[in-house]
């Protein structure tokens, strides 16, 4: 009994060992190579045209035994629309062009035959993204979720040929009718990040070099601010093959609320995620006041981001004493606070463990749409 009970008792503790440990974050060992780094294309302004209607046709049959038939021109095939389709298969929207055609209508033909339809044109685009039209400001629609599809321009109306005009008094016709042109819109179109958390911070915080620490991703690093001018998302991995999705914020300045700097463009971005990661330059001092200010930032520009759960990272710690460690720590009683470092990788470890809990409670929480 007691050999079975010790088997059981090792078996339980390495059940349990193993759980834990599965829950660890991979960090990156081999990095990918420097470089410049392709950015994430969230937004694109797109000139839209729809497929112009095919025009009808003049014609007359002609037969051996009736070499003075009636009209048989053919109507003209009406023209592509351009429509927008969710996707998960597509991360951004760095495909699109800066002018979508969709295909015109045929012209009709001799014999009574109509024209063939344009193709339309589908375009897909990421989860979340909104189509807004530049000429009317007007917010055109948003696709929430897989499937969803925004109308972006209707092709024109296929031409009537001369048989439609056949009638007792007219008994030759021989008019026809061109095809109606195309849509044309200037839309933007943009999508939001669907990152689980994300860094926020001041200029040269350590943002990117955070993101490079945790995941591939590969975010330009300087020692000059606004490094970063548009937005990475960076997957981190776990042992247990569970992910998190980590979005890097370009840096935010007094004032970004009233969009000055790179202003609203980002803030935006951050209404979409579960998390918000504070990161802190030690170096700089005065920890509480930065964290205050950035908080100060996000209220100002909308009160609901400052009830997002959320973490504080004070980072460089590679760089000061412990004791400026310990007490940037001691300013944030309560608060859920690590001191890390993204150049060294110390205390990462630790960071992403209760990054995933707060991610998965949550997304736990959250209302489903």
């Amino acid at each position: 009994i007691g050999m079975s009970f010790l088997f059981y008792r090792m078996q339980l503790m390495t059940s349990r060992s193993i759980a834990r440990i599965s829950r660890l974050p991979i960090l990156p060992k081999k990095q990918k190579a420097d470089g410049e780094p392709l950015p994430l294309v969230y937004e694109r302004r797109v000139r839209c045209v729809g497929g112009n209607g095919g025009d009808g046709m003049v014609s007359f049959f002609r037969g051996y035994r009736n070499p003075f038939g009636g009209p048989d021109g053919g109507d003209g095939g009406n023209g592509g629309h351009i429509v927008f389709r969710a996707s998960n298969k597509v991360g951004d929207l760095s495909h699109l062009r800066s002018e979508l055609r969709a295909e015109r209508g045929e012209f009709g033909r001799s014999k009574s035959q109509h024209g063939k339809n344009g193709e339309h044109l589908e375009v897909e685009v990421p989860v979340g993204t909104t189509v807004t039209n530049m000429e009317t400001n007007g917010l055109m629609g948003r696709l929430g979720k897989v499937g969803d599809m925004i109308l972006g321009s209707r092709g024109g109306i296929g031409g009537h040929g001369n048989e439609f005009y056949l009638s007792n008094s007219t008994r030759k016709p021989y008019k026809a009718e061109m095809g109606g042109r195309g849509e044309e819109n200037i839309l933007n179109v943009e999508m939001r990040l669907m990152a689980s958390a994300a860094l926020v911070g001041f200029p040269n915080a350590g943002k990117s070099s955070l993101l490079r620490a945790i995941s591939r991703a590969r975010p330009k690093v300087a020692m000059y601010p606004f490094t970063t001018l548009k937005p990475h998302v960076g997957i981190v991995h776990y042992e247990d093959e569970n992910q998190v999705s980590v979005a890097d914020i370009p840096g935010l300045i007094e004032g970004a609320h009233k969009n000055i700097g790179l202003g609203h463009s980002f803030l935006a971005h951050l209404t979409k995620c579960e998390v918000l990661v504070f990161v802190i330059d030690l170096s700089l001092g005065d920890v509480r006041r930065q964290r205050d200010d950035l908080r100060e930032e996000l209220s100002l520009y909308s009160p609901s981001l400052v009830i997002k759960p959320s973490l504080t990272l004070l980072n460089k710690m590679d760089i000061v004493s412990e004791k400026e460690t310990r007490r940037g720590m001691d300013e944030f009683p309560g608060d859920t606070v690590f001191s890390v470092s993204a150049k060294g990788g110390k205390g990462i470890i630790d960071f992403l463990v209760r990054l995933r809990e707060m991610v998965e409670t949550a997304e736990n929480d959250s209302p489903m749409e």
